[in-house]
């Protein structure tokens, strides 16, 4: 089943649905900082878990204590609802 890409009024709730992410570039990006590089380092292997259950994975990079993380569905050309149910599952976990 092809993801379904959210239309522009729900890109615009989306600020309100999602605390702590915002649209950079046509993403959904959130920039996270941890005590250190062993707690980044968890975090990030929790969320590839959730992210492979989903068949849905996120861009994102670690440099030490910060994990930056952009959203967004390839295959439908843009924001997608499998990006809004990665980013409410990854604030799960913060």
């Amino acid at each position: 089943m092809a993801a379904a890409r959210l239309s522009p009024e729900q890109i615009s709730a989306l600020a309100s649905e999602l605390p702590g992410w915002s649209l950079v570039n046509g993403k959904l990006h959130r920039d996270l900082r941890f005590a250190d590089f062993n707690e980044a380092f968890g975090f990030m292997a929790r969320v590839a878990l959730i992210a492979e259950a989903m068949g849905h994975h996120p861009e994102w990079s670690n440099v030490w204590n910060r994990v930056v993380i952009d959203l967004t569905t390839h295959d439908a050309g843009g924001l997608s609802d499998l990006d809004v149910e990665l980013a409410r599952r990854i604030g799960t976990l913060l």
